[in-house]
């Protein structure tokens, strides 16, 4: 639900009105977020940077954000803090989300890369956990503004793997790791949650972070010991078979 009268992507398009943005001009992240805080100041910046992903036609993560054909097709990002009109007859064609189906299984296993694997696998896990919060607590769900879900939600040019808020409306912090968990995500995981405690969560509501890995190193548990924001989760996978009649 808007904040505003109008939405996030509505206002998108205000701002380049107000900006007299023509082709070939270039405005930045920073400049986008100084607009809104000047005169949407409610909207988060999460918000505004998620929007200004999900309406760049060359930018992959837009498919986190839902893009729709045409009316999300506004901007050609340049690089990560930049970003320029979409010029419809010079730019490529805007990335859209095609669903493909494999029918060639004939890979072996040592064509596949590991880090590739656990990239999927950690994708999965994002993707199911995303729809199963409350198997990690009761009353978690995921975060979600004006059509912008805390999948891959964005954080000073990183990505948190899901930010959810608890039954206390308190934010959750979550980050995924499909093989053991090494002490060093404690801070990538701390650098989220100061980030969203800065930017993102209001007076009084409280930020803290979760971890869930296949394994849970002993040098990661140890540098949590003594962190009250940050628990810890090791997951095991099954697998139930039905036989079609």
């Amino acid at each position: 639900m808007a904040i505003y009268e109008k939405s996030t992507r509505l206002l998108m398009k205000d701002m380049v009105d107000d900006f007299a943005m023509k082709k070939g001009d270039r405005i930045t992240k920073n400049q986008a977020i100084a607009w809104f805080n000047d005169k949407y100041p409610k909207i988060k910046q999460g918000t505004i940077t998620a929007h200004l992903v999900r309406m760049s036609t060359n930018a992959k993560s837009r498919f986190h954000y839902s893009a729709k054909p045409i009316e999300d097709d506004l901007f050609y990002q340049i690089d990560g803090s930049t970003y320029r009109l979409y010029d419809v007859q010079n730019d490529p064609y805007p990335l859209v989300k095609v669903e493909v189906i494999s029918e060639d299984n004939s890979k072996n296993e040592s064509d596949v890369k590991e880090d590739n694997a656990e990239f999927a696998y950690e994708k999965d896990l994002q993707n199911f956990l995303s729809k199963n919060l409350t198997l990690i607590e009761p009353g978690l769900r995921l975060f979600e503004e004006e059509g912008i879900t805390g999948i891959e939600y964005p954080v000073g040019g990183r990505y948190i793997d899901i930010l959810a808020l608890d039954k206390n409306n308190n934010y959750v912090v979550i980050e995924l790791k499909v093989s053991r968990g090494y002490d060093r995500v404690i801070g990538q995981l701390l650098r989220y949650v100061s980030w969203i405690k800065k930017h993102q969560a209001e007076e009084g509501q409280d930020v803290r972070g979760i971890i869930i890995a296949r394994e849970i190193s002993e040098d990661l548990s140890l540098a949590c010991d003594g962190l009250n924001n940050v628990e810890l989760f090791e997951y095991q996978l099954s697998i139930t078979l039905n036989k079609v009649e």
